[in-house]
């Protein structure tokens, strides 16, 4: 992921369970196992968490 994802940023899914959907980045984590997962909130409020390298920053 050549782009840091920061809280606010909008971002849209490209990969994954959540593929095609779009919202704001939020609380950013560092798992156990060493990836980044994300909060993603849409513009309708729904809330789903997804990994790092599943979403480009737009």
């Amino acid at each position: 992921m050549s782009t840091t994802l920061k809280d606010g940023d909008q971002c849209n899914v490209i990969a994954g369970t959540h593929k095609g959907k779009s919202g704001k980045v939020s609380d950013i984590n560092l798992s156990k196992t060493g990836h980044i997962t994300i909060t993603v909130t849409q513009d309708n409020g729904v809330r789903f968490k997804t990994l790092g390298k599943n979403v480009e920053v737009n």
